[in-house]
């Protein structure tokens, strides 16, 4: 959905600060849909064992807190868009929540293998779910926020 609006919005003019902003808000979008394809692959995978899989939670759980950072202090900087608190919450808290739980999913699997997976698949469920909210806003905010703004122009 987003590469479509991002695809139709290719020729109209990007304003200053424009490919700030896309690494703010676009980007991470991108990042929480294929870490969600990388977990259902991880969770299909035939371990032998569930720490194999912990460590890697464990890994995409912490690497996700420190993006999650990068893109929060992206959101600060970025000057083509004022974030209200909807997307403060749907770009950098929860999916910060959601990488914190998948550290938590790993440091518990050793002892609850069981607990561990339900975990991990809620929080892959969490960040798919933040990915369509936040593909769909974007969508939402070119098509009609753009579109009025270029109308005002004309």
């Amino acid at each position: 959905m987003q590469f479509v609006v991002i695809t139709l919005i290719a020729n109209t003019p990007a304003a200053p600060g424009q490919a700030l902003a896309g690494d703010a808000f676009a980007t991470p979008t991108i990042v929480h849909f294929c870490v969600v394809l990388l977990l259902a692959g991880v969770q299909c995978a035939p371990w032998h064992t569930v720490d194999p899989a912990a460590t890697i939670w464990g890994v995409l759980g912490v690497i996700g807190m420190v993006y999650e950072i990068i893109v929060a202090r992206r959101m600060q900087a970025q000057k083509v868009y004022a974030p209200v608190f909807e997307d403060w919450l749907f770009h950098a808290l929860l999916p910060f929540a959601a990488y914190a739980t998948m550290v938590v999913s790993a440091v518990i699997a050793p002892r609850n293998s069981d607990a561990a997976l339900f975990v991990t698949a809620a929080v892959a469920l969490s960040l798919l779910f933040i990915g369509i909210h936040n593909a769909w806003d974007a969508v939402t905010y070119h098509v009609f926020s753009k579109r009025r703004q270029q109308d005002k122009v004309e």
